[in-house]
């Protein structure tokens, strides 16, 4: 097993620097650009459009990533062991879905269902894949909405089609996950099981707190309506 990752270790150097001085990888990374501008910039329409019809964000931030060369060459070798270097801007693009990111925090659970439905539901984006770990969540106690998206890119090569991810989480989630990011990358300690256990205990209060604060609202607009 060491001399299997030694050998992966090797090729990833090698593989990282063919991508990071490749054209064909610079162009590709410019088309993911351009398709998490695309999608940032629906998001922030339908923001604008929320702010003005009901007097209220239904996000309250919007961050986004490209995956590191680093990343994507060590999850496409986990992938294809047997990758060659020629093949490498055609793979990420047929086997990796998570390379253009976008992480979308909202205050409450219930935006984070109508934000992605109008999202999905736009003529010119495709929903390739679900996963749903608000409603499903992972052992650990992750948490968040998770759709892989296809939109059109317009270059000036014409139009054409580009994966992103986009993420949706609560601000509560989003804490949990980032503490949870950290912590993972401690290795070999003592009470790694007892840890383990309080972060999940911790996702479940997180969850619960989620549901107050959702009730909370649902109470004050039922308490304008009637004024109304």
């Amino acid at each position: 097993m060491e001399n299997k990752n030694m050998k992966l270790s090797e090729l990833s150097y090698k593989y990282i620097n063919l991508l990071e001085t490749g054209q064909k990888y610079m162009e590709l990374m410019n088309k993911y650009r351009c398709a998490i501008m695309e999608v940032e910039t629906k998001l922030n329409v339908l923001n604008a459009e929320f702010s003005m019809q009901y007097d209220r964000n239904p996000f309250e931030s919007i961050k986004s990533r490209l995956k590191s060369p680093v990343s994507i060459i060590e999850k496409l070798l986990r992938k294809d062991p047997d990758l060659m270097p020629e093949g490498m801007e055609e793979s990420i693009e047929k086997n990796l879905y998570d390379v253009a990111g976008i992480r979308v925090i909202c205050a409450f659970q219930e935006d984070i269902y109508s934000l992605a439905d109008l999202l999905i539901q736009q003529d010119d984006i495709r929903l390739i894949r679900t996963k749903d770990y608000i409603k499903n969540p992972k052992p650990n106690g992750y948490r968040s909405l998770h759709l892989i998206l296809e939109v059109p890119v317009f270059l000036k090569s014409g139009k054409t089609p580009v994966k992103v991810e986009v993420q949706f989480r609560t601000i509560a989630m989003d804490f949990w996950a980032s503490v949870d990011h950290k912590l993972r990358y401690k290795k070999n300690l003592p009470n790694e099981e007892e840890i383990v256990e309080k972060l999940r205990q911790c996702a479940n209060v997180i969850a619960g707190l989620d549901n107050e604060m959702q009730e909370i609202r649902s109470m004050i607009e039922t308490g304008d309506q009637r004024q109304d």
